[in-house]
Formats: structure tokens, sequence, C-alpha cells
């Protein structure tokens, strides 16, 4: 059993792409906690699979259309209860190849994924959030959106842009409750994700990590659930490292 530090009885988290890697990873932390979760994913199979072992409810969408976003917070309303927590970590690294070799489409996928679909379900839960006068929102950003790793560039563009909405955000909800928004920025963490990376990509990034080692998903769940809880009070538009000392800012 957890501590009663940092509980979460009677929150309602949602949380996208948990049903692999560190999302599986927070929603896993956050039910221990005592948060009725929500498993958004794009995979039916994954996330039914962590969602019924937590006792949860699965939803399969995809984050960048507007219509699955707005009916994934519906039915989590109606089973669970209103989102209380959103947890936006469901995201994609694109290609890794030097920028002039990509083409648009790629670009603009990452860029859809990673940057409209936190947006989609931000704007999705905020009215309820501010009605209710609660809520938490973490928005999973990157090492790369504020330091740019080559062969990445949307992705590390896009990971930019998720730190600069969650200071957006966070300004705008301050003084309508007890609402914060804040973002964490991992480095290597080692999850399935990786292996669709190019290995000399994988190279460069660990070899900037002072801890030489790649994070973990526990790691990074623990910093989650502090900053989803109510104690996290009064820390809003924030980004936390969590990078085993690569961060220089």
């Amino acid at each position: 059993m957890m501590a009663d530090f940092f509980d979460l009885s009677g929150q309602v988290a949602l949380v996208t792409g948990a049903g692999q890697g560190i999302g599986e990873g927070m929603a896993r932390r956050l039910h221990q906690a005592g948060a009725r979760i929500a498993v958004f994913d794009v995979d039916a199979n994954h996330a039914s699979q962590v969602a019924d072992s937590l006792g949860g409810v699965a939803v399969v969408g995809d984050v960048t259309s507007e219509a699955d976003v707005a009916r994934a917070v519906g039915r989590v309303r109606d089973e669970l209860g209103p989102v209380s927590i959103l947890v936006n970590n469901a995201g994609i690294t694109g290609p890794t190849d030097v920028s002039w070799n990509l083409a648009l489409e790629d670009v603009r996928r990452v860029l859809d994924v990673n940057v409209l679909g936190p947006f989609l379900f931000c704007k999705a839960v905020a009215p309820g959030m501010i009605e209710r006068r609660y809520g938490r929102i973490l928005n999973v950003a990157s090492i790369a959106g504020k330091e740019g790793n080559p062969t990445l560039l949307p992705y590390s563009a896009s990971k930019a842009a998720v730190i600069a909405m969650t200071k957006s955000l966070a300004k705008e909800l301050v003084g309508r409750g007890d609402l914060t928004v804040n973002a964490i920025a991992p480095a290597v963490i080692r999850t399935p994700i990786l292996a669709g990376m190019a290995q000399s990509t994988v190279d460069y990034m660990l070899s900037k990590i002072p801890m030489g080692r790649t994070g973990t998903i526990e790691e990074v769940a623990a910093l989650v659930h502090f900053l989803v809880s109510s104690e996290a009070s009064y820390t809003t538009g924030q980004c936390y490292d969590i990078s085993g000392g690569r961060a220089t800012y």
C-alpha cells in the first residue's frame, strides 16, 4: 500500500497514450494512489488490457480528432465522473533524419499528435475544471524541447511547443480555482518508443546524460504523481526536468 502522501482518492485521471510505456506506468501509479483511471489510446487491445487491470475505463481514439477527444471526455464523465486530472502523454517521435530529408506530411503528423492532441484535451477538460474550481493538467514534453536533438527536428519543435502551451494555459487558469498546469521534460526513458528510433540518435541522447543511463518509467511516474496531487497547489506553469542531469537550463 502506498503512503497517504499525495493521496488521489476521489480523483478521476485521464491518461492519454496509456496503453503501454510511460503512460501505462503513470496510470498504474495514479491508480495505486487511489485515482479512478481512464486509459485513452489509439490501440484498443493495449487500452483494454491496462484499463481492465486497473478497474478503469478504456477509451480508444485519435488524439488529433476533436470528435474523439470530446467523446472520450464525455464517456469518462459518465462512467467515472468528471476529469480532475489530465495527463497528456500520447506522442510520437516521427522519422529520425536530417530535416532536409523529411517529408512535409511526416513533420505535420508529429506536430498534429504532439501539439494539437494536448491542446484538444486541454480545451475539452478546462471548462469543467473551471466550473468545479479544481483540476490538474500535466503535459509530457521532452528535454528535446529545450535543447533540440539533431535528426529529431519535428519532435524537438513539437515538445518546445508543449512547454510554451503549458505556460500559457497555466497563466489563463490562474485565479479560477485550484487549477494548475505543469509539464515534465524527460531525457531518454527506456520504453518501446526507442525501438523506432535510429540507434545513432539514441546513442547521441545517452551521451548527453551525466548519469550515463536511461531513466525508468517508475521515476517518471513518481514525479507526475506529485505534480497532479492536491499538495502541488502552488506550482503551475513549470517544466520539470527528469533528465539525469542533462538539462542546461
